[in-house]
């Protein structure tokens, strides 16, 4: 019977490596079928079901399977998920889809954060521009004073200050 590697007990590397996307893991298609299933630990047959059942997506080379270092680690998550923790095909199947919606999720809230970003940094601007275009010609009326406008006089301008006991 084949010795079967250790698992590391940790729940979310399972989860990072059902993403499909971990760094440092190469996505090149280049192992075949017989290698690959040595590599995870399964018999071939076992490769050709996951992938008839959409669990695994090989490349085609001159149409033969080609699996990649993902592919791998993909078959390493569902022999743990199904052997160690007792979930069907089809559970797994449901699990791998709703982490990859999961990541597609992320990556629009990412993308709308950073259009977020953007605007916020575009009304900034304006708001500044909007500012410095003001003349500064608004002054301070204390309380109680009234600006009424008066005629037309060259030398005292266009505004006159009343106070309260000249109303």
């Amino acid at each position: 019977m084949k010795e079967r590697r250790k698992k590391t007990g940790n729940p979310e590397a399972g989860a990072e490596r059902a993403g499909g996307k971990t760094r440092g893991r190469s996505d090149e298609p280049l192992y075949v079928i017989s290698v690959a299933a040595r590599l995870a630990d399964v018999h071939p047959q076992t490769l050709r079901i996951y992938e008839r059942k959409g669990l695994l997506s090989p490349a085609r080379v001159r149409n033969r399977r080609r699996y990649s270092e993902a592919d791998i680690e993909q078959c390493r998550l569902i022999q743990e998920l199904t052997q160690d923790m007792g979930i069907n095909l089809a559970g797994v199947k449901m699990i791998l889809d709703l982490q990859r919606s999961l990541e597609v999720m992320r990556g629009r809230i990412r993308a709308l954060e950073e259009e977020l970003e953007e605007a916020r940094r575009e009304m900034e601007e304006r708001v500044r521009m909007v500012r410095e275009s003001f003349r500064n010609d608004i002054v301070p009326v204390p309380r109680g004073e009234l600006m009424l406008p008066r005629q037309a006089n060259p030398f005292l301008g266009t505004w006159a200050r009343r106070g309260p006991e000249e109303r």
